[in-house]
């Protein structure tokens, strides 16, 4: 078998292990569903006034984007690799042709695949629900996909490192939600303490939800990076870093063979 026969046949494995889990795919479309009627249409923004919610809709969109680009790798890819090394399933995958890098990408094109509906439907909320003004990017797409991309490379480490599958999760929840929230997703950076501005920038979130709230609403003040175009130039960056969290996420992956 060719390594793009053995690409898609892992990515048809994980498909249809992950259809065949009617909670995680409940949970995966419905939690930022539930996120953006709390915030956006119950709470609602405030331009004019004050506090965490204080800028136009629009702005947050790539907070409501981060909430599956960010926990649906962390999650799917930390329990799984977890739920390989307590079944042994790595050491029968060493009998196949399958390296570590093609098992991840086959995982990746999987979440990627799940991540684009849900990501689809959380445009389409935000807009009808919120009424955010957002310009529609094809730039967007690329953040999502290497996204996903950066965040299940860290997803498999997390799931390699953990003692178990129950570490994992907890790991990716006590990891993501600070980036989550820490990112420049919902909290502007001013709102910040002046000493955390540097840490912010430690954060492949951060580059993330820059370059999309710079391609989908351009008055959103995204600074220039470098005196480039700040949705290209972010994405250059978290391209470098997905590439990096990739290579490190199937090295981190146990070794069997």
């Amino acid at each position: 078998m060719s390594r793009l026969g053995r690409v898609r046949a892992q990515t048809s494995a994980g498909w249809r292990a992950f259809v065949r889990r009617r909670t995680a795919v409940f949970f995966t479309f419905f939690f930022p569903v539930i996120l953006i009627v709390i915030f956006g249409a119950l709470i609602q923004t405030d331009p004019t006034g004050g506090g965490l919610f204080a800028e136009p809709a629009a702005y947050y969109v790539p907070g409501y984007l981060a909430v599956v680009v960010l926990f649906t790798p962390f999650s799917r890819l930390g329990s799984e690799v977890a739920r390989h090394r307590e079944g042994n399933r790595f050491e029968k995958l060493a009998t196949t042709p399958v390296t570590r890098s093609e098992w991840l990408l086959g995982q990746t094109l999987v979440n990627a695949a799940i991540i684009a509906l849900a990501s689809l439907l959380i445009l389409v909320l935000v807009v009808v629900l919120t009424g955010a003004q957002i310009a529609f990017s094809p730039l967007v797409v690329a953040y999502i996909l290497v996204g996903v991309v950066c965040f299940c490379g860290i997803g498999s480490m997390l799931g390699s490192y953990t003692d178990s599958q129950d570490g994992a999760v907890a790991a990716s929840n006590a990891i993501g939600l600070p980036l989550l929230f820490l990112s420049e997703t919902f909290i502007p950076l001013e709102q910040l303490p002046g000493w955390f501005g540097p840490l912010v920038n430690l954060s492949p979130l951060t580059y993330f939800s820059r370059g999309v709230r710079a391609a989908t609403y351009p008055d959103g003040g995204t600074a220039s990076v470098f005196g480039l175009e700040p949705a290209l130039a972010n994405l250059g960056i978290l391209a470098v870093l997905a590439v990096v969290a990739f290579g490190f996420g199937a090295y981190s992956i146990p070794r069997t063979d």
